[in-house]
Parts: structure tokens; sequence; C-alpha cells
């Protein structure tokens, strides 16, 4: 187990590599200046895409790495 202090190490260096520094730092923004809920977030972010989409996009993100 890691600690929580790793955990947002961690997080930050994702979102880096994710969006770069500036998206990066303006997605941590965003989800601080109003108020959110991670849980009501999670699920209306894919209600869009069916599981075999998001699966093939994330095996070829993966892939891309």
């Amino acid at each position: 187990m890691i600690t929580d202090t790793e955990i947002k190490i961690e997080g930050v260096e994702a979102l880096v590599a994710a969006l770069g520094e500036v998206q990066a730092e303006r997605f941590i923004t965003l989800i601080m200046r109003e108020p959110f809920d991670y849980t009501k977030w999670q699920r209306e972010l894919w209600t869009k895409r069916s599981i075999e989409e998001i699966s093939k996009a994330a095996m070829q993100n993966r892939i891309k790495r």
C-alpha cells in the first residue's frame, strides 16, 4: 500500500502526462473551484459509450504508451 502523498504525486504525474502541465493545472483548478461529486461525475462520464468502446479506447491508449 502506498501513502497518501505518493498517491497525490502519482495522480499529478498522470494528469501532466495525459494533459500537459498547463491543462493539468487548469483541471485541478476547475475541480477545486466548484463543488464536485466524483461519484456522480464517474456515473455520467461514459453514458454515451458502450463498455466495448471504452475498453477498445483504453487498449489503444495503452498501446500508444
